[in-house]
């Protein structure tokens, strides 16, 4: 096989792979929605949950009005051309739905303490599972600015984190593509920050019942 022929053969595989990826989240992001208008949230049977979509409702909602707009906008421009129009509405609804969506999947997909350890998510995006007998230190803090560092994920919402977590050892993560790389810092944001670090040091870590300092 020549090098051209191998590269083209790569180049189709990473297609296929984001492809599927995306495809795969835009049925995750649907089903969120799913839920939410059910008012159900997923998996947190177990444990409890805390949330962090608070501080993304208006920000979320008011896009959604804006696309509204451009609807109703773009209904009123091309009602002359009905095949167009009947494209163009269809694509702007879809555009709704899906950021509605956005919404709904952080709003139902909390992040989880249970007797196990931490769930960390966000959206249908990231969801870390982190156990108990992993975790040396959690506390509450706030950082606006994150800079990338190895070993390091941070899952800002609205550019901030409340709760910082530290490992004894790596946990894998996976990527939205599915990269997988390993990290031993992760901090994300929570709305109630105080409550999920009081849960989390409550509960006891491991056989010997430590608590998580």
């Amino acid at each position: 096989m020549s090098r051209r022929t191998a590269g083209g053969t790569g180049a189709v595989r990473v297609a296929v792979r984001v492809g599927w990826a995306l495809v795969r989240h835009e049925a995750r992001l649907l089903a969120s929605l799913a839920l939410w208008l059910a008012r159900r949230t997923h998996g947190t049977r177990g444990g409890t949950a805390f949330g962090y979509a608070r501080g993304e409702a208006a920000t979320m909602f008011g896009l959604a009005f804006v696309c509204v707009v451009e609807t109703v906008a773009m209904s009123a421009l091309l009602g002359d051309w009905p095949t167009l129009h009947a494209v163009v509405l269809f694509l702007d609804v879809y555009t709704v739905v899906l950021v509605v969506a956005l919404y709904a999947a952080s709003a139902v997909r909390p992040h989880v303490v249970g007797p196990d350890g931490l769930r960390v998510r966000r959206a249908v995006r990231v969801d870390l599972r982190i156990p108990r007998e992993l975790i040396t230190s959690v506390r509450r803090e706030l950082r606006m600015t994150h800079e990338p560092a190895d070993g390091e994920l941070n899952l800002a919402v609205g550019s901030r984190t409340t709760v910082t977590v530290e490992l004894a050892e790596p946990v894998a993560h996976r990527s939205f593509l599915g990269r997988t790389r390993d990290v031993r810092v992760v901090r994300f944001h929570a709305d109630d920050a105080d409550g999920l670090v009081r849960a989390l040091a409550a509960a006891p870590q491991g056989s010997a019942g430590h608590a998580v300092p």
